[in-house]
């Protein structure tokens, strides 16, 4: 249970992380006051996000680790992280910024990822 308690916080946390990172380059530009924030402005307001992402990332991270009682390995937790953050890097991307499409070269990309999640997690 753990384990998916770990993926369900790393998935919110990445959410804050991909409007924090990334949220001032399109979405936040439509809303008047932030328009007006200069580079100082944008930072704080990212910042400000940011905690938010830290504050599920943290325990996602000691619930899912195997030395805390979790399933999951360093590397996984880390192969976990990234497949998480591209996914919703990439729903966010089509379906809320709306800036781009899914090309053929992402999906192959991906699943190049979800190999890489096998690999990782196979035990030789």
């Amino acid at each position: 249970m753990k384990g998916v308690y770990s993926l369900l916080l790393l998935t919110v946390s990445n959410l804050f992380m991909t409007f924090a990172w990334y949220g001032h380059l399109h979405l936040f530009k439509k809303m008047a006051w932030f328009a007006k924030l200069g580079l100082g402005g944008v930072i704080l307001v990212s910042w400000g996000l940011a905690l938010f992402e830290y504050v599920f990332q943290v325990p996602a991270n000691r619930l899912g680790f195997e030395e805390n009682g979790g399933p999951f390995s360093l590397f996984q937790l880390k192969v976990i992280q990234e497949v998480i953050t591209l996914t919703v890097f990439t729903l966010c991307a089509v379906f809320v910024f709306k800036t781009d499409k899914l090309a053929w070269n992402h999906v192959v990309g991906f699943g190049l990822l979800v190999a890489a999640v096998y690999v990782i997690f196979r035990k030789w």
